[in-house]
């Protein structure tokens, strides 16, 4: 998978709990962002809820960064654009304890909580394991493309 032209129909994005530079969400977010300037993103969306709370816990412009991923840069060329142009200046402790927060996100509303229900049941109604935002993306990608809940 060509990291600047990864094919979103073909396959999913990385999962959000794979780090760059510390910061979960970061590669999912860049593959989905290279896909959709590619035309290739599928059902996937740059700049989406999940990726908005990395945005805004960076202090990064989507649209900046898109026009980094345009140019083809590397994850490693992104890490340290994103890190030059984060507005909020995260340090390596905030960026780790912000990252095991998301790691464990779960529904807290009724309206989030009915959303990941029916994910849910749509996709592996019998599996008990899945709590997180995290494991629901994980099995969602999965089963997407072929995988046995």
């Amino acid at each position: 998978m060509p990291l600047n032209n990864p094919d979103l129909t073909l396959h999913p994005p990385r999962s959000a709990r794979v780090r760059l530079g510390g910061y979960a969400i970061l590669p999912r977010m860049l593959d989905k962002g290279r896909a959709a300037i590619a035309g290739k993103n599928g059902e996937y969306k740059f700049a989406c809820p999940l990726d908005q709370r990395l945005l805004e816990f960076a202090g990064v412009d989507p649209g900046a960064l898109r026009t980094q991923l345009a140019a083809g840069k590397s994850d490693g060329e992104i890490l340290e654009w994103f890190t030059a142009n984060s507005a909020t200046k995260p340090s390596p402790a905030e960026i780790a304890a912000w990252s095991a927060l998301q790691e464990q996100r779960v529904p807290t509303d009724p309206e989030s909580r009915k959303f990941f229900n029916d994910i849910h049941a749509s996709v592996a109604p019998k599996r008990t394991d899945i709590a997180t935002w995290f494991d629901l993306l994980d099995l969602d990608d999965y089963v997407s493309f072929g995988g046995q809940p």
